[in-house]
């Protein structure tokens, strides 16, 4: 058998007690099922949708009733509708339809993760007891001020009454992060969506006092989003180098008077000197050889 679990007391006003309570056994006997509270979470989100998203398929859209255009000879793809889901303005394909989600879950099952809600969060030191809450009149700002002096003011708070109470419920349902219902009401995805649960003491029956208060440590704070980024400064401006000053011109070498002697050339080694090339020597034209012109008139390398 699991070991008692304590948390501690506070008074009506938010006074912290000296001593710390003890949890009774049932349910709160230290055991977590987390397979059972996956399946009553997923089950109860699965029972608020409500399942009215709805898509037109090519039968639903208006148009399309005729041949766009004959079925050879155009040269196109051939078509039958404009109402195709090929189409701009056509119908959807698989789209969602009206359906039910709803799913069940045993009786037992459910009992069961509510306990292991209860004990997942006895264990994490999230539950305080209080005593009994009587309002006369809703006021929200007393229940502000009480969260504040309980060190929950900046979490996700679960109230749970014994029975019924109108005037808390009035008085906190203007509080962003803060809700109200009996004990027997709550769910385990209503406990598991808490940060902190704050139990009246009736609600859980007779309690054996525990530890001293001292000697139990508070509960952690809770988890949340990293904050974003912030925009890195801007960059200051580097200061401006002046210009700088554009290179004088070089000056022209002054022309040498009329008298001087110039400059001699530099020598230049014989073996650097490349010989000049030699011209060919023009090609004599050939001549035709002369033949031997007849005496008697005939035209030679003919017989009579």
């Amino acid at each position: 058998m699991s070991e008692a679990l304590e948390v501690l007391a506070y008074a009506a006003d938010g006074t912290l007690l000296p001593r710390a309570v003890r949890l009774p056994a049932d349910p709160f006997d230290g055991l977590v099922h987390e397979a059972v509270l996956h399946q009553a979470v997923t089950t109860f989100l699965a029972n608020q949708r409500q399942g009215t998203a709805k898509t037109k398929t090519r039968g639903f859209v208006i148009g399309g009733n005729q041949k766009p255009w004959k079925q050879k000879g155009t040269g196109r793809a051939r078509q039958g509708s404009i109402r195709s889901p090929l189409w701009p303005g056509g119908g959807t394909v698989f789209g969602p339809l009206p359906r039910d989600y709803r799913r069940g879950i045993p009786r037992k099952v459910r009992r069961l993760a509510r306990r292991s809600a209860l004990n997942a969060r006895a264990r994490e030191r999230a539950i305080s007891v209080i005593a009994p809450l009587a309002f006369e009149e809703p006021k929200t700002r007393r229940v502000a001020e009480l969260l504040g002096l309980l060190g929950i003011a900046d979490r996700r708070v679960l109230l749970l009454t014994e029975a019924l109470n109108p005037n808390l419920l009035l008085s906190a349902r203007n509080l962003q992060n803060v809700s109200v219902m009996r004990f027997q009401d709550a769910s385990a995805y209503d406990i598991l969506r808490a940060d902190a649960l704050v139990i009246e003491e009736p609600a859980l029956g007779t309690l054996e006092p525990g530890g001293e208060a001292s000697a139990i440590a508070p509960a952690p704070a809770p988890r949340r989003a990293k904050p974003k980024r912030e925009a890195a400064p801007a960059k200051p401006e580097k200061p401006r180098t002046p210009a700088r000053k554009p290179a004088a011109e070089k000056k022209a070498p002054a022309a040498k008077p009329a008298g001087a002697k110039a400059a001699p050339a530099p020598k230049v080694h014989e073996a650097a000197r490349k010989p000049e090339a030699k011209k060919p020597a023009p090609k004599a034209k050939a001549s035709a050889p002369r033949t031997k012109k007849s005496t008697s008139g005939k035209k030679p390398g003919k017989k009579e």
